[in-house]
């Protein structure tokens, strides 16, 4: 786990990731230290030894250590993290993620789980984990001159997702989605860990929001405007992770108003702001993430209608006439007029795209949620405003 060639490049190594927006606390006296450089440590499960080499970094959960292995192992690697802490709660949660997601390519690996007492008398919960040399994403990214190429980008966070959706399909929720918690492997290749605050729900309302990390976390579970924490919100993390790859920096959470200014392709753009934006909106497990990141949606094509009559209508864009004006031709004609798209729209009419639109040319609001209403199985016809007033003459 956690690479890092530099102290400053592990921020977070703990269960709650630092509730103060993703600084880890370093502590500055070494008495404070649990384990010290050149100290031996003994697993009694694999009976392999391992030689702390240099402290890295602390957190909620505890401390983390560059470490060597002794002796010969076809499976544990000869550079280690061993992950140190007082506490055995975020400890049996990481190492049963271990066990759940060995060998997991996109998940850090577990090699080894085993207590020890310490010179005091008190127990000590220990974890050696796969080293990513790398660092963790924020860190890495802190060095960067620019953004990751969007190929690199959709195909790293996919794989990312890969672990997600092995937790959602168990209703289990992360809630810990930072770039503190991904690390950046020999590729580059993103990998997950820390699984120290995972949760199972009893059901799909989800669990309570208590523990969070501020940088990452959705803005109305901040403010406490929502009570239990879901998959949709594990899926906002993940947008905050799109945006921060798009843009190389990971040193502050994305704002939707930013996204149409982002350096990808618009439907990039519209996957994250639809990650960020409404949390009914959003995509609802890391299945649905998946397929729009790896399979773009065909493009917004006009249909065919042979009347307005009985149709309830919406419109969108920059239309040649006054909205007043097209939306009376429409009532004349038979159509139900709505300020925006629902479940009851039928029909959309698009005019010129605002160069402001939330995301791209083709990702105004009014678009993106005709398209989340088309793939969950409403039938909606586009019509261009040709069309439109060609349909309304015709009463």
């Amino acid at each position: 786990m956690l690479g890092a060639e530099s102290e400053r490049t592990v921020k977070n190594i703990s269960s709650a990731t630092t509730r103060s927006g993703g600084r880890a606390r370093v502590p500055r006296d070494p008495t404070r230290r649990l384990l010290t450089p050149g100290q031996t440590i003994e697993s009694p499960e694999t009976t392999l030894s391992y030689r702390i080499e240099r402290f890295l970094g602390e957190g909620g959960f505890g401390q983390v250590y560059l470490a060597r292995r002794l002796g010969e192992s076809s499976v544990v690697a000869e550079a280690v993290c061993i992950k140190v802490s007082r506490r055995i709660d975020g400890w049996l949660r990481e190492a049963y993620f271990g066990q759940l997601l060995d060998r997991h390519p996109r998940a850090i690996r577990v090699y080894d789980a085993f207590p020890l007492t310490s010179s005091e008398g008190r127990p000590l919960y220990f974890l050696a984990l796969e080293y990513a040399r790398h660092g963790d994403l924020r860190a890495f990214l802190h060095g960067a001159e620019s953004g990751w190429p969007e190929k690199i980008v959709r195909r790293e966070i996919a794989g990312i997702l890969e672990v997600l959706r092995k937790l959602h399909r168990g209703q289990l929720l992360h809630r810990d989605l930072t770039p503190m918690n991904v690390f950046v492997c020999d590729g580059p290749s993103l990998k997950l860990g820390d699984f120290g605050i995972v949760r199972q729900q009893s059901d799909r309302g989800g669990i309570v929001a208590r523990t969070m990390n501020a940088l990452t976390a959705p803005s109305d579970i901040l403010a406490g405007a929502v009570p239990k924490w879901q998959a949709r919100d594990d899926v906002y993390q993940v947008g905050q992770l799109l945006g921060m790859l798009v843009k190389g920096d990971a040193s502050a959470r994305l704002r939707t108003s930013e996204i149409r200014r982002l350096p990808c392709g618009d439907h990039l753009k519209e996957i994250i702001h639809r990650c960020l934006g409404e949390r009914r909106k959003r995509y609802e497990s890391a299945d649905d993430l998946i397929e729009a990141l790896r399979n773009p949606p065909p493009p917004l094509k006009p249909g065919v209608l042979r009347s307005l009559k009985g149709v309830h209508l919406a419109f969108t864009g920059i239309l040649s006439k006054r909205r007043s004006v097209a939306a009376r031709a429409a009532r004349r004609s038979g159509a139900v007029v709505h300020g925006g798209p629902s479940a009851l729209t039928t029909v959309i009419v698009r005019g010129r795209p605002n160069p402001l639109q939330a995301a791209g040319r083709d990702a105004g609001l009014k678009l993106m949620e005709i398209k989340r209403l088309r793939a969950k199985g409403h039938r909606i016809t586009l019509l261009n405003e040709r069309q439109f007033w060609r349909l309304a003459r015709k009463r």
